[in-house]
C-alpha cells in the first residue's frame, strides 16, 4: 500500500485502487453513490462510514476530480466488460437449464417458488 495523499493517510492506494484507510471501501464505491445523487449522510449510512471518513473521501474527490473521475470510468468499463464476458459465457448454460423439464415430485415446491416470484414482482 502506498499513500495517495498527505491527508493523514486517510486515502490510500491499494490493489483495488484508491481506498478509504482501514476499510475496503474504494472511492469508486463513493462515486457510484455521488453519481446517483446521494447526499453525504446517505452515503455514510449505505457504506457504514464515519462522518470523518466521508468528509475525507469527498474532499479527496473534489481536490483530485480529474484523476478520480478517469479511474472511475476505467473501473466502470472493466465492470461492464466483465459483465458482458460472463453473460456471453453463460448464455448457453442458462438456455440449457431453462429448457430442462422439471423433476417429478417437485410440483408443490415449484408452485410455492412461483408464488413468491409473483409476489416479489408485484411489490417492485
Amino acid at each position: 500500500m502506498t499513500l495517495a495523499s498527505n491527508e493523514q493517510a486517510q486515502i490510500i492506494r491499494t490493489e483495488g485502487g484508491l481506498t478509504i484507510a482501514l476499510t475496503r471501501i474504494t472511492l469508486y464505491d463513493v462515486m457510484d453513490y455521488l453519481t446517483a445523487g446521494y447526499p453525504a449522510k446517505l452515503i455514510r449510512e449505505k457504506l457504514c462510514l464515519s462522518d470523518h471518513q466521508v468528509e475525507v473521501a469527498l474532499s479527496y474527490i473534489d481536490a483530485h476530480r480529474a484523476e478520480v473521475e478517469a479511474e472511475y470510468q476505467e473501473v466502470l468499463q472493466i465492470a461492464e466488460d466483465n459483465r458482458q464476458y460472463w453473460e456471453e459465457r453463460n448464455r448457453e448454460h442458462f438456455a440449457r437449464l431453462a429448457a430442462m423439464s422439471p423433476k417429478p415430485g417437485k410440483e408443490t415446491l415449484r408452485a410455492k417458488l412461483q408464488a413468491w416470484k409473483d409476489r416479489l414482482e408485484f411489490t417492485v
